[in-house]
């Protein structure tokens, strides 16, 4: 995923399936001098945020790593 991307996810008002390792997360925000999002896990278990790179976002579940 690029940046551009990641402001369009924040500010659009549609729920749109975001992953990172695999795993579904919300973005809550971005750093674009870092090229990084902090985002948590969406099955609410956990309210921990992690920032991690911008690169390692994808809008398609990686099906290699449950």
């Amino acid at each position: 995923m690029d940046m551009n991307r990641v402001k369009q996810i924040v500010s659009s008002p549609a729920d749109i399936p975001v992953y990172y390792n695999g795993v579904s997360v919300w973005i809550d925000g971005y750093d674009e001098e870092k090229q990084t999002a902090t985002v948590h896990l969406r099955d609410g278990r956990t309210g921990e945020r992690r920032d991690v790179p911008v690169s390692e976002l994808t809008e398609e579940r990686d099906e290699t790593n449950p």
